[in-house]
C-alpha cells in the first residue's frame, strides 16, 4: 500500500514552519496514542504514520530530500513510527512532573516560603501609628554549612540517579517522558556527609524578634510586608517575605467606619430639653460639645477632623457623636413628685411639645384603620 503524503498526514501545508509542524504533530499523536485508543488498530496505524511524518518533516535535511524526491528520498532513514518523541511532549510532561527537558538540577536553589503573622492592635495605635516588636518562629539559613546542607569541608554531589539533571526518563510504550527524580526531589544534588547542625536541611529553626513600624491609618485586613524575613531559601536561595496582617481590636468607646469614627454619648433629660455643654472624648483628648435645647435622642453631632487620616492619603475623617437621652433611675420621692407635676403640665399643653409622638400615633391609627377597611 502506498504511503500518504507526510504533509497530508499532519494536516499542514508544504510551506508550514517547524513550529506549525510540531503543533500539528502533537495534536494528531495525542488524539491517536494507543494508550488512549486501546485495541484500535486504525488509531495505532495513524499514530505510527504521524510519528514517521514528524521524524522526516522536523529534520531540515530529511525534509529537503522528501520535498525533492518524495518517500524514496528518505527510504530507510525513518524508524517506521517508533521514533523517540519525548522532545515533542517535553513541555507538556515537564509541567506535569515538575520541570522541562534538561537542566532540572539547575533549579535546586529556590526562594524560601513567605510567612504570615497576625498583629492585634489597639484602635489608638492603628489610627496614630506605632512601632511594635514581634517574635516570629521561622527557619534561617544554617550558618555552619552556609545553607548548603553539607558538612563543612564537603559539598553536595550530583545525584547518582539523575546525574545532576534533577529528572529521570521514564519509558512507557511509545512514550519517553521525564519526571522529577525520586532520589533528589528534583534538586540534582545529594548530600553524602550532612551538616551536623541542620542535618542536611541547609536551614535551622529559630524564633527571631522583629521591629515592625505600623503606619498611621491602618485598618483590619491591611498588610505590612517585611522583605526577606520569611523562611530561609533552599540550598542557599533567597529568603521569602513576612506579611504582617493587621487586626484592630474592638474599642470600648469608638467604632470605625473607614475614615470616620462613631461614638454614643448619654445625656440627661434636662440637658436634652434645656441644652448644655459636654466634654466628649476623642483620640486626641477631650473637646467641648454644645448640646442645643430640645435635642432628640439619636441626633448625630459631627466633630470635623477628629476621625482617621487614611493610610493612602487624604483628609482626616470626622468623629460622629450620637446622643442618647438617658432615662433617670433610682428616683427620690421629691424627684418623682416633680416629674409627676411636669407630666400633668405637659398633658395640659397637649401634643404641641411632643411632635414626634403625635405624628407616630397618627400613623398607627391610619395603619389600623386601613386593616379594618
Amino acid at each position: 500500500m502506498s504511503k500518504r503524503d507526510y504533509y497530508e498526514v499532519l494536516g499542514v501545508s508544504r510551506d508550514a514552519s517547524t513550529a506549525d509542524i510540531k503543533k500539528a504533530y502533537r495534536k494528531v499523536a495525542m488524539k491517536n496514542h494507543p494508550d488512549r485508543n486501546p485495541d484500535n488498530k486504525e488509531a495505532e496505524d495513524t499514530f505510527k504514520e504521524a510519528n514517521e511524518a514528524f521524524e522526516v518533516l522536523s529534520d531540515q535535511q530529511k525534509r529537503a530530500r522528501y520535498d525533492q524526491f518524495g518517500h524514496s528520498g528518505v527510504e530507510g532513514q525513518t524508524s517506521h513510527g517508533h521514533a523517540d518523541f519525548s522532545d515533542i511532549f517535553g513541555d507538556i510532561f515537564g509541567d506535569i512532573f515538575g520541570g522541562g527537558r534538561g537542566g532540572g538540577g539547575r533549579s535546586h536553589v529556590r526562594q524560601g516560603a513567605d510567612l504570615r503573622y497576625s498583629l492585634d492592635l489597639k484602635l489608638e495605635d492603628a489610627v496614630q501609628g506605632t512601632t511594635v516588636k514581634i517574635r516570629v518562629p521561622t527557619t534561617v539559613s544554617c550558618e555552619t554549612c552556609d545553607g548548603s546542607g553539607a558538612k563543612p569541608g564537603t559539598s553536595p554531589e550530583d545525584c547518582s540517579t539523575c546525574a545532576g539533571h534533577g529528572q529521570v526518563r521514564m519509558q512507557q510504550g511509545f512514550f519517553s517522558v521525564q519526571q522529577t527524580c525520586p532520589r533528589c526531589q528534583g534538586t540534582g544534588k545529594q548530600i553524602k556527609d550532612p551538616c551536623n547542625s541542620c542535618h542536611g536541611r541547609g536551614s535551622v529553626d529559630e524564633t527571631k524578634t522583629l521591629s515592625v513600624k505600623v503606619p498611621a491609618g491602618v485598618d483590619t485586613g491591611d498588610r505590612i510586608r517585611l522583605t526577606g524575613e520569611g523562611q530561609a531559601g533552599v540550598h542557599g536561595g533567597p529568603s521569602g517575605d513576612l506579611y504582617v496582617e493587621i487586626a484592630v481590636r474592638p474599642h470600648e468607646l469608638f467604632q470605625r467606619d473607614g475614615r470616620n469614627l462613631y461614638c454614643e454619648i448619654p445625656i440627661s433629660i434636662t440637658d436634652a430639653a434645656l441644652g448644655g455643654e459636654l466634654e466628649v472624648p476623642t483620640l486626641d483628648g477631650r473637646v467641648k460639645l454644645k448640646i442645643p435645647a430640645e435635642t432628640q435622642t439619636g441626633k448625630l453631632f459631627r466633630l470635623r477632623g477628629k476621625g482617621v487620616t487614611p493610610i493612602r492619603g487624604g483628609n482626616a475623617g470626622d468623629l460622629m457623636c450620637r446622643v442618647i437621652v438617658e432615662t433617670p433611675v433610682h428616683l427620690t420621692k421629691r424627684q418623682k413628685e416633680l416629674l409627676e407635676e411636669f407630666a400633668q403640665i405637659h398633658a395640659d399643653e397637649g401634643d404641641r411639645q411632643s411632635p414626634r409622638k403625635s405624628s407616630w400615633f397618627d400613623g398607627v391609627k391610619k395603619f389600623v384603620d386601613g386593616l379594618r377597611a
